[in-house]
């Protein structure tokens, strides 16, 4: 698809989504038929052009969002309820809704906001409805990770949510990782790095996902920055997940590897100092990282599933 005709569908499509111009009143303004404009909606919608979200009512677990806030200290809990029947992807798409209405509720006009990348938050992210006057400046917190996994790469997702929330970004112009401690210093004293990563640690709001450690399935072994063997040792010695990139113990603490060094990104000691942290995360694979990553303090607002909280809730009192 050209450039030229990628134009076209996305004004046709502006005009009838957004202004709420009839096919009949578009085919007028533009010189085509209502035939053919009928066909270029259809073909924006099949093309990805046109995204349609639809907004499900989202329930919510009370009870369980209380004892996550006084078991943790948390600002706010957000708890999906009746999710335990769903499949992954819905129970995810719920958990980005939910996500997008608690960020739709905290993001102010001319605030900053930063992401990580993961597929939690690129959910969010589509979720989120379009705020055209907000200009919300997006900052890009961690490098990029390889074009086989960009759907869910930071720089991605802050260029949606700069479309849709009337900003700018701040791109981080750096791999996640660098292929050594001393390289990623030299890294972050770039210019350009040095001025996105300045953006992040003054940000108002954040958006991170929490990774669960699984050599077979882990995103950092999949984009090649640490093989599976590796991994599995640093599990062994105590690393239960990831966040922003970083590798912390079940206790909270950033974990000692080599290859927390190498991560290019804002650290968990400055996802702490940022006012509002928004973590998506479920499963029950994800228990042990989501306990450690509420240990940590670096994000004070969790966005789970029921299922998911209550088992995070057993395995604290289990210590």
């Amino acid at each position: 698809m050209d450039v030229t005709h990628h134009e076209l569908l996305a004004r046709v499509s502006s005009l009838y989504y957004d202004d709420g111009r009839s096919q009949d009143e578009i085919g007028k303004t533009l010189g085509l038929s209502r035939v053919k404009v009928y066909r270029l909606l259809k073909e924006a919608r099949e093309n990805g052009v046109v995204q349609i979200v639809i907004t499900w009512p989202v329930r919510r677990d009370a009870a369980l969002e209380r004892a996550l806030i006084e078991r943790f200290g948390l600002k706010e809990a957000l708890v999906l309820a009746g999710e335990d029947d769903a499949s992954p992807e819905a129970r995810l798409r719920s958990l980005g809704q939910l996500g997008a209405q608690y960020l739709d509720g905290v993001l102010r006009d001319g605030c900053t906001l930063a992401v990580c990348l993961g597929r939690s938050t690129a959910e969010v992210v589509n979720a989120l409805q379009p705020q055209r006057h907000a200009r919300i400046r997006v900052a890009q917190a961690v490098g990029s990770i390889p074009s086989s996994m960009q759907a869910y790469d930071g720089a991605t997702i802050g260029r949606a949510l700069a479309q849709k929330l009337g900003g700018d970004v701040l791109y981080l112009s750096s791999p996640l990782m660098a292929d050594s401690p001393q390289a990623a210093d030299v890294i972050r004293r770039q210019a350009q790095v040095r001025e996105t990563l300045d953006a992040v640690r003054g940000a108002d709001v954040a958006l991170v996902g929490i990774g669960a450690l699984d050599p077979a399935h882990s995103r950092v072994v999949e984009a090649g920055f640490i093989g599976k063997g590796e991994l599995g040792e640093l599990i062994a010695h105590g690393a239960v997940g990831d966040m922003a990139g970083l590798l912390f113990t079940r206790e909270g603490k950033p974990h000692p590897a080599r290859y927390n060094k190498r991560v290019i990104g804002v650290t968990l000691d400055e996802l702490a100092h940022i006012p509002t942290v928004l973590a998506v995360a479920a499963g029950d694979e994800k228990r042990e990282a989501i306990l450690g990553a509420l240990r940590s303090k670096a994000c004070n607002v969790l966005c789970t599933d029921a299922a998911t909280a209550a088992a995070v809730l057993d395995l604290a009192e289990e210590d």
